[in-house]
């Protein structure tokens, strides 16, 4: 299976800062045959990027997108719009769950509207630190992950990625600590277990699980080698070239 480095650069750079970070990383990045680098500007720099990113190297995701293809709704961007732009879309994020409160049925709209624009969605699902202190991480993870697939049938499931990003451990939030491998593994049988109750058996190795929590250099190659993990949703350091190309040779060197 693929690998997935996916870095999401949240509501940083600006226009021209994006496309000349782009041009860098480019430039230092070899083409990849089993190694997926993606990275998911803001809104305003999709356009331009699209233009100038090489699709041997890298791909683009948006990291959001609207569910509904065409209407009045003023100030969203359809994931209709989005095709030939962009080949992903993040969905689901911890903070556009609790900051701009998206529920879970609002995330399965949005993931049946990507597989129905063929790009790919990469479903965000996490336990905030009082869910996992009151023993709830099970449930959150079971309901998040099936209420973002309850309209992604068995002939689409293998369009769809999984991102493990358990809000108590993003740099972003106060109380933000690192999640151990073993945390994290605990959770990838979780999220197998529940594909499998969905899907049946046969759905081994057709959704890609990542993980995503205060990702680095430092830290990379212990959440690669969790079984289970086929790549990592990377936050700040992928704002950082020399982090995030670090971060891809060392998903190179656990790849091979």
């Amino acid at each position: 299976m693929k690998s997935y480095i996916v870095g999401n650069w949240k509501l940083n750079f600006t226009v021209g800062e994006a496309s000349i970070y782009l041009h860098k990383l480019q430039k230092k990045l070899p083409n990849y045959r089993d190694i997926e680098v993606v990275v998911a500007p803001s809104t305003m720099a999709l356009q331009s990027l699209s233009l100038q990113v090489d699709r041997h190297k890298m791909k683009l995701a948006a990291q959001n997108a609207f569910y509904r293809d065409f209407g009045a709704f003023t100030g969203e961007v359809s994931f209709a719009q989005l095709r030939g732009v962009v080949d992903y879309c993040i969905i689901g994020h911890s903070e556009r769950r609790h900051i701009f409160g998206e529920d879970d049925k609002m995330v399965q709209k949005k993931v049946a509207a990507a597989v129905r624009n063929k790009i790919t969605p990469i479903l965000c699902i996490g336990e905030t630190e009082s869910e996992r202190a009151f023993g709830e991480t099970a449930d959150v993870i079971r309901d998040q992950l099936m209420g973002g697939l309850a309209d992604v049938s068995d002939e689409d499931i293998d369009k769809v990625i999984i991102a493990y990003e358990p809000v108590w451990a993003i740099s972003s939030t106060k109380a933000a600590k690192l999640a151990t491998p073993d945390e994290v593994g605990e959770v990838v049988k979780l999220i197998q277990k529940t594909l499998k109750e969905i899907y049946g058996a046969k759905i081994e190795d057709k959704a890609p699980i990542l993980f995503g929590g205060s990702v680095n250099p430092s830290n990379a190659g212990a959440y690669l080698t969790v079984p289970g993990i086929s790549g990592l949703l990377v936050g700040g350091a992928s704002l950082i070239l020399s982090e995030f190309t670090d971060i891809i040779e060392i998903a190179k060197r656990v790849k091979s």
